[in-house]
């Protein structure tokens, strides 16, 4: 009786590992849009499936959406994929003519206007 109650514990801890393992995989894909500048958040993080987003978008190049601009002209083979956006661009409209909550609703909001695809409203995008 001992052997099959040690089977049956191993059998359990086993399916629980896969279940945990498994289940930590699938939220890998899983990202929110934030940036660390944010300390007092007026809406929660925008949902945002990365690589489905692009898929669906057909968007190939990341600078695409990860710009970077020298001298006031867009780079057009430069990425700033690695860095926030709060990097160049500031919570503080006097500092930067194009602050930060600005840049991120002309990128995301102004792209699916533009293309007539994807969440436009502030509770599209924010879930409460």
């Amino acid at each position: 009786m001992g052997k099959i109650r040690m089977m049956v514990y191993v059998v359990i801890t086993l399916l629980v590992s896969i279940f945990v393992v498994i289940s930590g995989l699938s939220q890998d894909d899983v990202k929110t849009v934030e940036d660390s500048a944010f300390e007092e958040k007026m809406r929660p993080p925008v949902p945002f499936l990365h690589d489905e987003h692009n898929e669906k978008a057909e968007i190939e190049e990341c600078n695409v959406c990860h710009h970077v601009y020298e001298d006031g002209e867009k780079v057009e083979d430069d990425s700033s994929e690695d860095q926030e956006c709060s990097d160049c661009h500031t919570l503080n409209k006097g500092d930067n003519p194009l602050s930060l909550v600005k840049i991120y609703h002309l990128q995301c909001r102004g792209c699916h206007q533009e293309k007539k695809a994807g969440p436009i409203m502030c509770s599209e995008c924010h879930p409460r």
